[in-house]
Order: structure tokens, then sequence, then C-alpha cells
């Protein structure tokens, strides 16, 4: 099969790029959003996000299942990305619509509306993910696949968490609901628009048919060794990204103060939560534009398994980095070089996961591309949502005050409880990056295997 065009790479692309402008707003800045402006309490909060994460969860391979025997003149996947997008923005803006209730209603109104939106989220994110399994046979082009997928995705979260905070303050204020409604409102639109442009300029190239049934289906795939090991080592690599990004904005609030600005000779800018985080996604970016050569030059799994050690050093000296000026800029440098490492992870988990596909179909000789796909997604949002979850209750457990009076009348925060935001930004991501490191150890799917496998299969495949 001939390279794909590099329109389609970057067709392709834009279809996370949507994705992750959605998806880290809701990791990074929901969780403060609920506790703080919107109004609920910590512990409510935490059972929200886990909750409604474990049902998009367990929602996923539903998802994986049905897109797997669709099939349309558009191919399996791909329509999705058409059908979904007006539903997916809609639901976004209502996530972020706080209706002027008693707190009862508004914990419903919270549930409901976080429900829709992760389901809406599985719609389009589960098929989107498989077409890379159906886009090409190449297991290389894979990971250039995956590589301009992260990119793009990074370059998304990069503008929507660089301007979020702006955004809330120009629309209304940060501390205001009306602020963070019509921010959502602008980001939301730019959604859409990314997904349709996914859709036009992509294709699906494999045609991969399903032979069995939906229960040999899930049979074959908890038969799979390596998808357990590689869901287990995704879902820690998330949560560790999950932990840290949530902790931001209360690590910025509580820990740097809200009116830090750092001088470079004659340049002095405002250090807050957006600014570390959007550097962040500019150094995944220059991560994901990496992992290929490394990757081709290491192997996968040994590229994994270094990225991992790398994070738990740095996540470690995080913790003694002082509050000072110069400390501010070593914050922004390990930022940087964390992002860097996690950057190089991103792409790489999605072309193991098509690499796990390509076993299955040999294996097994069923083509669940979807289903396999689903199950990164699945990872994903577990890492989320006992990622997020466990942020609040730590928090809640040590003490932090998030009654906006109480902090107006000169309260402050117990040393506690700002103890616990440095060991979230430290040693808690350095102990799951230390698990995930341990899990993919034992993955089994080598360069050598995968061409293996690769061999075989464009003996029974119908390419076009």
């Amino acid at each position: 099969m001939a390279k794909s065009k590099l329109i389609e790479k970057i067709g392709y692309g834009f279809g996370d790029m949507s994705s992750s402008m959605f998806w880290k707003i809701f990791s990074y800045y929901l969780p403060f959003f609920y506790s703080n402006i919107f109004g609920l309490s910590l512990r409510d909060a935490g059972v929200l996000v886990l909750v409604t994460r474990i049902w998009d969860a367990v929602s996923d391979p539903m998802m994986g299942i049905i897109s797997d025997r669709t099939s349309t003149k558009w191919g399996k996947y791909r329509p999705y990305l058409l059908w979904i997008a007006p539903f997916f923005s809609i639901c976004g803006i209502l996530l972020f619509t706080t209706p002027d209730w008693g707190y009862g209603a508004k914990l419903i109104w919270a549930y409901v509306t976080y429900i829709m939106m992760m389901t809406v989220y599985t719609a389009i994110n589960v098929p989107y993910g498989a077409m890379l399994g159906v886009m090409t046979d190449d297991s290389n082009e894979k990971t250039v696949f995956s590589s301009f997928r992260m990119f793009f995705a990074y370059g998304g979260s990069f503008i929507a968490l660089f301007l979020w905070e702006p955004l809330t303050q120009s629309l209304g204020g940060y501390t205001s609901t009306s602020g963070w409604f019509w921010a959502m409102v602008v980001i939301a639109t730019c959604c859409f628009v990314l997904f349709l442009l996914c859709f036009l300029l992509t294709r699906e190239h494999l045609k991969t048919v399903s032979t069995v049934s939906v229960g040999n289906d899930f049979k074959a795939l908890l038969s799979n060794k390596p998808w357990w090991l590689l869901i287990g080592a995704a879902l820690c690599f998330n949560l560790f990204n999950t932990v840290r990004g949530a902790t931001v904005a209360y690590f910025f609030q509580d820990i740097i103060g809200p009116d830090v600005r750092l001088g470079f000779f004659a340049i002095t800018f405002a250090f807050y939560a957006g600014l570390f985080l959007g550097i962040g996604e500019v150094s995944n970016m220059a991560g994901v534009a990496s992992c290929v050569p490394i990757a081709n030059k290491l192997g996968k799994k040994t590229t994994f398994i270094l990225v991992n050690a790398s994070l738990v050093l740095l996540s470690i000296l995080f913790f003694f980095i002082p509050c000072t000026a110069t400390g501010y800029w070593l914050m922004l440098i390990f930022q940087v070089l964390i992002s860097i490492l996690t950057g190089v992870m991103s792409p790489l988990v999605w072309s193991m996961y098509a690499d796990v596909s390509d076993y299955a179909e040999l294996k097994f000789k069923t083509a669940s591309t979807g289903l396999i796909f689903s199950s990164s997604s699945m990872a994903q949002k577990f890492g989320g949502a006992i990622g997020g979850a466990a942020v609040l209750w730590l928090l809640d457990g040590f003490g932090y005050v998030t009654d906006a009076a109480q902090m107006a009348a000169g309260a402050t925060q117990p040393d506690d409880a700002l103890l616990c935001l440095r060991w979230l930004m430290s040693f808690i991501p350095a102990a799951v990056a230390l698990l995930s490191m341990c899990v993919v150890w034992f993955y089994p799917l080598t360069t050598e295997r995968i061409k293996e496998i690769n061999t075989e299969l464009k003996k029974i495949r119908s390419i076009e």
C-alpha cells in the first residue's frame, strides 16, 4: 500500500485537535469549576467525576462494537465524525452552564450534563481512534499518523488552555459563571469545525470485516495478553497526566498566588496556570515530533520504559523546587521537560494499540479494531476518573478550603492542604509512572514480532 498523503495526516490530526481542546479543559479545569465556580463541595465533585467517568469508560466497548459493525459508503468509523460533531459541541456548552437553582437541583444538572457530554465524547472519539487501524497497514506509518494526531492534539490543547483564563476574564470574569460559559461557547464552535474538516480530509483504505460474534470478540479481547498489559500501562500514563493537570489550578491559586510575574531582561509576563499548562502543550508537541525517530531507533517498548523512568526522576525533583523567583523558572523548565516526555508517550501508546489490534486480527481471526481502540479510550477515562476524583478527595481529606466567603474574610489554606498540593505535583505522579514502567516491562510485542504479524496479515487483507 502506498504511503498516505500529507493532507490526510493533517486531516486526521484535526480530529484529536478538537477532542483534546475539550478533554484538557475537562481534565484540568472542570474539578476547579465544580468546586470553586459552580459551587459543589469537594466530596460531591469527586463522586461526580468518578461516577460519570466510569460510565463513560464502560460505554467505550459498546461504541467499539457498534462502530466495528457499521457499514456505510464512508466506511465504518469515519461517518461518526459527521453525525456526532454538533451534539459534541452543544453538550460541552451545557456542561459549563450554571443554572440559578438550589444545591440539590444543581447537583442533578451536573450529573446529567456531564454524563451527556461523556457519552457524546465516546460516540465520536472511539470511532475516530479506531480509524488509525484502517487508514494504513504499515506499522511505522501508523506511528506517523499517530504522531500527527498527537501533534495537533497538543496544539489544540495549547490554544484551549493558554486562552482559557484570558477568555473567561474578557467574557465575564474568571470567577464568574458567565465567563466560563461564554469561553466554552468559543471553544465548542472551534471543535465543531475541526471535526468536520477531519471527516472531509480523511479516508478509510483497509476493508476489515468482523466474522465472529460479539461474545467471541469479547472472549478474544480478554484472552489478549498484550492488550491487558498495554491497557494497564496506558491507564497509569493517563492517571499521571490527570493528577498533575487537575492539581495545577489549585497549585497556582494557593501556593504560587494569582499575581506572580516573571521578569527576563526587558520582558515581564504573568505566571498563571494557563501559561504553565500551555507551555506544557507546546513542549508536548516537541515530544510528539521526536517520537517517530526515537521509537524507530529504540523500539516502542524500550522507548516507553525509558520515558517513564525519566518521568519518575523529574517528578520527584519537582517537589524540592522552592517558591522563589528562581524556583518559578525552574518549575517552567521542569514542566517543559516532563511535557516533552509525555509528548513522546502519547503517539507511542496509540501506535501500540494499533499493533495490538493487528495481533488480535491474526491470532483470533477477528477484526475488532473498534473494540481494541475503545479500550484505549476506556483506560484514558478510568485514569481521568481516578485521578480527578483522587485530587478532590485528597484535598478534602487534608482540609482544603473552597468557600469563597471564608477566603475573602482572610482564611488561609491549612499547611496539610498545601503539602498535599505539592505531593500531587511530585511524589504521587512519580509513583504512577514507576508502576506504568513496571507493567510494560512484560509487553511481548517487540519490533521483530510486529514485522512477522504484518507479513502474515498482508496475505489475508483487502486493501484499497
